[in-house]
């Protein structure tokens, strides 16, 4: 007789019946005054779901997934469950405050496999959901320069006892906060694994460990993130915070699967280095006098653009600090929150929660100032207008390489002209340069070339013939660099330049017209601070092209 397969047909099945389920899951949970979670797009918190036990979890139908400073996020499958009011009382009596979503049993299947991955680790390795914030500050404590790191790690390595691998990661951890590292990266080989840190934003080799210590590194940093154990052939993302005597880092991990293993990067985002300051943001003077003009009006859009890492969001949040008051509402939609303002309510998007939808429910929010992340599509863009000419403040950042390129991407993206006009009051471009080491910087004589590149940006001869350089010391970590600054532009959106947007669009023409309104270029703002000793000629040729 013949034999059928029928697994293609039964996985359909599944299929449709999951997909029935988020459906109704996501349609009730309105109705009983909850807001539904799809667990599976989450990195779920070990620490948060080993609140209570496994057995608990199952027979509530509930699951623990995410904590803050007293409070809990809970989602269940049924708010008429019998054991979910005395899990409640339980954590009352915890002195925890829940947040509750509604789930689907997919979802909550998903989290419960996480006991499964804690438990595994445990029969390998003592305190694998844990590292040691003491030990991590001690390090920090003697940790100097990046040398010191792969010195750290060779010493830890030599004694090879039973907790080494723990001891590594607080080593990473540790140097990564004595430096200032925003980023650590490990990066497999086929006999070992790279690690570098970020350094000002520039990636710097701080030591190599070897293939057993690689995947052990990489098991424990993927369960502290609360990604699954089992998955090596997709990317993952995840986060955890590290609870320091004064502050918490908070840790976002990536990790993508590559030729010799799974490579991870982990942003730290630590309150302590970030500057959300205005008067921070490096703004020559005229800018900083049109920007604080055009903070204080009541309605309109500014718009950050540059490249990732370009310091967008920095500025955004500076601008927040200026316009909040506890006279107004303001509500930020971001992916993902990266710092904590006082004050404002922020939001993450996250399922279905996007963008576009996000705007649209901030808007029934009645907010007077709006943050939106980023403006990614034609749906988001004019949501964002419309929120600007209805009498709100709106911040945003665009994907382009300077101001003058936000308006083409802003009509790329469906944006009619004449609504740019109407909507937007400001287009900012930025970079980040690195400031010269105020140890060791020295001035010199510019050169003959120097000075006609200087001049010729610059519009006009200038008087002053020297710059500085570094050569890097011990509190540069021999870099010649410590910290970064923006260098920026901007493009007030005035009537000049609505009726040039009508007539004549191209970026020349814009750039020709603006130029009346007296804002340095981006180039003329990086040359303005290498003249004033802040950064170098050769600093700000990587990160500009200065011959265009």
């Amino acid at each position: 007789m013949p034999q059928f397969d029928d697994t293609k047909t039964n996985v359909k099945i599944a299929e449709l019946r999951h997909r029935e389920e988020e459906a109704l899951v996501s349609a009730l949970a309105p109705k009983y005054g909850y807001e539904y979670i799809d667990l599976t797009d989450v990195a779920i918190d070990p620490d948060a779901l080993r609140k209570i036990t496994e057995e608990e979890s199952r027979r509530a139908e509930a699951a623990l997934f995410a904590q803050g400073n007293g409070t809990v996020s809970l989602a269940i499958r049924n708010p008429n469950h019998p054991e979910v009011p005395p899990l409640l009382e339980r954590l009352a009596r915890e002195h925890l405050t829940p947040t509750i979503f509604m789930t689907s049993m997919a979802s909550l299947e998903h989290a419960w496999d996480r006991y499964h991955d804690a438990k595994a680790a445990k029969a390998e390795l003592r305190g694998v959901l844990d590292i040691r914030a003491d030990v991590i500050e001690g390090y920090a404590a003697d940790i100097h320069t990046y040398l010191d790191v792969g010195a750290k790690v060779a010493e830890v390595v030599k004694r090879g006892d039973s907790e080494k691998i723990t001891e590594v990661i607080e080593v990473l951890f540790g140097g990564a906060l004595a430096l200032n590292a925003s980023d650590i990266h490990i990066e497999p080989s086929q006999i070992t694994a790279r690690v570098r840190y970020r350094l000002d934003g520039v990636l710097s080799d701080v030591t190599d460990v070897d293939r057993y210590m690689y995947e052990h590194i990489i098991s424990r940093l993927k369960l502290l993130s609360g990604q699954k154990l089992n998955v090596h052939t997709a990317a993952q993302d995840g986060r955890f915070t590290i609870k320091l005597t004064r502050r918490e880092i908070e840790v976002r991990s990536s990790v993508i699967p590559g030729g010799y293993g799974e490579s991870i990067v982990m942003r730290l985002l630590d309150p302590d280095t970030s500057n959300f300051k205005f008067e921070s943001l490096g703004l020559n003077a005229r800018l900083h006098e049109v920007m604080l003009e055009e903070l204080a009006r009541p309605n309109g859009a500014i718009i950050t653009t540059g490249p990732t890492g370009s310091g967008k969001t920095t500025a955004l949040y500076a601008f927040l600090q200026v316009v909040h008051t506890p006279q107004i509402k303001v509500v930020t939609l971001e992916d993902p929150i990266e710092y904590k303002l006082p004050g404002i309510v922020q939001t993450q998007i996250s399922g279905s929660y996007t963008f576009a939808e996000g705007l649209r429910s901030i808007l029934r929010q009645d907010p007077d100032v709006i943050m939106v992340g980023e403006i990614r599509d034609k749906e988001v863009a004019e949501t964002a207008v419309h929120a600007a000419l209805t009498g709100h403040l709106v911040f945003s950042t665009l994907h382009t390489n300077s101001a003058v390129g936000g308006f083409a991407r802003l009509v790329d993206l469906g944006v009619e002209p004449q609504m740019i006009g109407s909507a937007f009051n400001m287009i900012l471009g930025q970079r980040l340069v690195r400031k010269l080491c105020e140890q060791c910087k020295k001035e010199r004589n510019t050169t003959a070339d120097e000075q006609k590149l200087i001049s010729r940006i610059m519009e006009q001869p200038v008087a002053i013939d020297t710059i500085f350089e570094a050569p890097g010391c011990d509190a540069c970590s021999f870099t010649g660099f410590r910290g970064r600054i923006g260098v920026m532009e901007g493009i007030r959106v005035d009537d000049a330049v609505e009726k040039a947007l009508l007539e004549d669009p191209r970026e020349s023409n814009i750039l020709a017209i603006a130029k009346s309104q007296g804002i340095p270029t981006m180039q003329q703002d990086g040359v303005m601070k290498v003249l004033a000793g802040i950064t170098s000629l050769d600093e700000l040729s990587r990160v500009l092209d200065l011959h265009a």
